[in-house]
Formats: structure tokens, C-alpha cells, sequence
């Protein structure tokens, strides 16, 4: 798939919706945003921020004007999502962006979330732009149940904060389709595969698998990943189920290769050098060995507060 390509999605009975691959981290088949050609036209993640004139050329390709744009959303504040909501808001100077309340602060002003980032994903951050405030007039803070009327079509959001406590999902309600954010994992659409996503520093078991359940209670027809792209699921429950055993059975990983290494920086080299080379061939080396780091330090961060409780 070629980064910037706009695609229809064409699963269950969406209509009047296109995902662009963001080319995220110089990979195809990880970084997805949506845009909903609505009355009130919509997109649906950012990206990060050197990758948003891929969403202006969508638009364009699209005739929708940037002038025309009424929203720009995302499900969490993480920079994979929202890093291009700054780019964005000022290239569509009448686009509000929406975001939950306990993220949109770091959206206002996102100096800790940058120093977060850096942080989280190492050397990946050299595939980012310092992301640009959005100012506090133009954003709106969305909580559990909060609905954004975009004329012919809603979203509605869902608090999901097992990956972050800023984390939302959004149900479709006429199409009978979920954003996912990073609730439902990875999906990797050429292996037919799902990857645990559990970055630091609030990856919570727990709560992941709680999100599962407020997903699996929408019925959603179509899964609409971030990482990456639609999935129209014929068994939503054996779906979800497989994503709570892989991120399960990935905790458990991280823990046992803990007791038999004596660091934690032993335990994140171990399972970097061992990532499964079906992922290295969509990813390519680089960024599956730093995506397998990233998600040991979040497990590795999750059991320690585990045991100190």
C-alpha cells in the first residue's frame, strides 16, 4: 500500500469513508487516519506530525476544502494519533478538535507530552515534528457518552483507558463500525494477524481487557484500526477473544523473561533481538525491533506497579 494513497472502505456497510496509510515511521500497514466525507466533514486520527500533508493531499484528492473541514478527532493524545492535530487545525481554520478532557490539556500545551514521547519510543522519535499547540478555543473536550453531531453521521465516544486514561473508542452508530484507537490492538491486515500494543507509562492489563468488553458490547460489524486499517469481523466475540490472548499471553512473556534475566534492560534487549521476522517483513527490522522495545518497558512499567500494590 502506498503511503498517501486514499482508500474507500468498502467493509460492512460504511459508507462516505477513506483511510489514508500515513507512511508513520517510513512503514506501510501501521499508521492509519480516516476521513469521513459527512455533511460536516471529519478526520479521524493525525498521525504524527511530519506525516499531515498526506491528510491535506486527502482532502484535496477528495474536494473536500480545508475550509470545509468541521473536525478533527482523535481517540487519545498519544503523538501516533494526535501529533498532526496542531498542523492541522491551522491549515482548517474552521475545524474544532475534539478530544478527551483528561488529554486535551497536553494538546493546549504539549511540553510534557513531548518530553512523554521521547521517553516511550527512543529513537523513533526522529521520525517526529515537535507537534504544534491547539489553541484552547478550538478545542472541545469529550467525556464517556459525548456525541459529535456531524449532520448524516455521529460519533459517539466511549471511555476506554486501559491503553491511556485519555483513551476513547467511537461507535458509528449508521454504520455499525468502531474506532478502535489502540484498544483492540494492532491488526496487521496482510498476515491476518493482531499484535499487542502496551506502551509505558500507563499500560494497564486490566483495563485493556475492559476495553475489550465495552467494545465487544457496541456490536460493532467493522473494526476501524489505527495500527492499521478496517476489518470487517464475522465474529466479533472470537476477534476480541484472540486480542485478549495475545495481550494475555504477552504479559506473561515479559514477566517470565523477567525472573530468568537479572535487568529489566536484559529482558528488553532478550525480546527485541527475538521479534517474529512475519512482522520484520511489513515493518522491516528497525521499527519492529523498536515497536517490541517499547511495548517490554510498558509491561515491564505495569508489573512493577502491580507488585507494589
Amino acid at each position: 500500500m502506498e503511503p498517501g494513497a486514499v482508500h474507500e472502505v468498502t467493509a460492512g456497510s460504511c459508507s462516505d469513508l477513506y483511510y489514508v496509510d500515513t507512511g508513520m515511521y517510513d512503514t506501510t500497514e501501521y499508521g492509519a487516519a480516516y476521513i469521513l466525507d459527512a455533511d460536516r466533514p471529519a478526520i479521524v486520527e493525525t498521525g504524527i506530525g511530519s506525516n499531515h500533508e498526506r491528510l491535506l493531499e486527502a482532502l484535496e484528492e477528495l474536494d473536500i476544502e480545508r475550509g470545509n473541514l468541521e473536525a478533527i478527532v482523535v481517540t487519545h493524545i498519544h503523538l501516533d494519533h494526535a501529533g498532526g492535530a496542531g498542523f492541522l487545525a491551522e491549515a482548517c481554520p474552521n475545524a474544532d478538535v475534539y478530544a478527551h478532557h483528561v488529554g486535551s490539556p497536553h494538546l493546549i500545551d504539549p511540553e510534557r507530552l513531548v518530553a512523554g514521547t521521547k521517553a516511550a519510543v527512543g529513537d523513533q522519535w526522529r521520525h517526529y515534528d515537535d507537534p504544534r499547540p491547539v489553541p484552547e478555543d478550538r478545542i472541545v473536550e469529550l467525556e464517556d457518552g459525548s456525541e459529535i453531531d456531524l449532520g448524516n453521521y455521529r460519533l459517539r465516544a466511549h471511555e476506554a483507558p486501559g491503553h491511556a486514561p485519555h483513551q476513547v473508542v467511537f461507535e458509528v452508530p449508521e454504520f455499525d463500525a468502531v474506532f478502535t484507537g489502540d484498544a483492540a490492538g494492532i491488526w496487521v491486515p496482510t498476515l491476518e494477524r493482531i499484535r499487542e500494543t502496551s506502551p509505558p507509562a500507563q499500560f494497564d492489563l486490566e483495563g485493556c481487557l475492559e476495553d475489550l468488553k465495552t467494545i465487544r458490547d457496541l456490536e460493532p460489524e467493522v473494526l476501524l484500526y489505527t495500527h492499521f486499517g478496517p476489518r470487517e469481523v464475522d465474529d466479533l466475540e472470537q476477534a476480541l477473544d484472540t486480542y485478549a490472548a495475545v495481550l494475555s499471553d504477552w504479559v506473561e512473556t515479559v514477566g517470565s523473561t523477567r525472573e530468568s534475566l537479572e535487568s529489566d534492560d536484559a529482558v528488553v534487549e532478550q525480546l527485541a533481538d527475538n521479534v517474529d521476522p512475519a512482522f520484520v517483513s511489513i515493518w522491516g527490522p528497525e521499527k519492529t525491533r523498536a515497536e517490541t522495545a517499547m511495548n517490554v518497558r510498558g509491561v515491564l512499567g505495569y508489573l512493577e506497579w502491580k507488585a507494589s500494590q
